[in-house]
């Protein structure tokens, strides 16, 4: 059985939307899946009670603290030890769920994946990553998006390695075509981090690297599937186009494509290069949010992407 963690305390709506979630993902998820709710035992049994749903469709694990938005991460990590985010890395580091998701503080989510399941030997950084879609049809996935501003040249190679790896396993890609984003297409364009991030990546036999790509390209599918930046980078982008879907519903424009922009539909992002599956999803989470989330979680898990990175950094 695959158990899935929630945290059902994460969010600024937390835990009405985190519950409507589950209860929308418990009709999608595989019978072989179970999804465990961390967090107030009491009020989530009232809104299950309110929706008509049995509180044996979850396992629940009562926690008694909340980490806030405005909470020092590292410090609260471990002062409140029982809180949802604390009690939901430890049954993870101890393999008593298979992957946690969380729309609570992405700080104190971090602190969890570097002090509980840890990064994977080998992995120089982790890095959190975005799927966003192309006019294709398909996806491309971008890392990082904003774990790590500053990215050495080694880094930015790794991160071919890892998010080749995750396309291979999640999106179904045989042999995914890494890119660099630079301001140019040609080897000699951009600063110097991607001009010797460039030097590491041609000829690279651990990943298809198809040379630089220019933002103008990233969403229509022509040259990559995999996209790898600095996490400035990634999140300006990130930000710029959930500010788009915003501008596009505002004026109104109904276009399916700008649709999947809408961060509900996506849900939440993986971290990558840690030891086990965790997914940070948006702090003003919607229910629908949370379901994409808790769904997205059990992809993860059954792809088995920590363990063929494991097996890749070892070799």
């Amino acid at each position: 059985m695959i158990k899935i963690g929630v945290d059902a305390m994460g969010g600024d709506f937390a835990p009405e939307a985190t519950v409507l979630g589950a209860i929308a993902a418990l009709r999608e998820i595989a019978p072989e899946s179970r999804i465990v709710l961390f967090g107030d035992k009491e009020r989530i049994t009232e809104i299950l009670d309110r929706e008509h749903v049995s509180t044996d469709s979850f396992d629940i694990v009562p926690t008694s603290e909340v980490i806030e938005m405005g909470d020092n991460p590292t410090q609260t990590f471990s002062k409140k030890t029982d809180s949802s985010i604390v009690v939901g890395f430890l049954q993870l580091m101890n393999g008593k769920i298979d992957g946690f998701a969380s729309a609570g503080s992405t700080g104190a989510m971090m602190v969890g994946c570097m002090y509980t399941v840890k990064q994977i030997e080998g992995v120089i950084r982790p890095a959190i990553s975005s799927l966003a879609p192309t006019l294709d049809g398909g996806g491309v996935l971008l890392l990082d998006v904003g774990l790590n501003v500053d990215c050495k040249p080694d880094v930015l190679y790794q991160y071919g390695i890892i998010g080749s790896t995750y396309a291979k396993s999640v999106m179904g890609k045989d042999a995914p075509r890494v890119a660099l984003l630079n301001i140019g297409e040609e080897k000699e364009k951009g600063n110097l981090q991607t001009k010797a991030a460039y030097e590491l990546m041609e000829g690279s036999q651990d990943f298809n690297f198809v040379g630089n790509i220019e933002a103008k390209h990233l969403f229509d599918g022509s040259i990559a599937d995999v996209v790898v930046c600095d996490g400035f980078v990634g999140n300006t982008i990130l930000k710029q186009t959930e500010g788009f879907y915003l501008m596009a519903q505002a004026q109104g424009l109904k276009n399916t494509f700008f649709d999947h922009f809408n961060y509900e539909n996506v849900g939440g992002t993986p971290v990558l290069g840690i030891n086990s599956t965790v997914l940070i999803g948006h702090g003003c989470s919607s229910p629908l949010a949370i379901k994409n989330m808790i769904l997205q979680t059990e992809k993860t898990i059954k792809a088995g992407v920590a363990d063929k990175l494991r097996e890749i950094f070892k070799r």
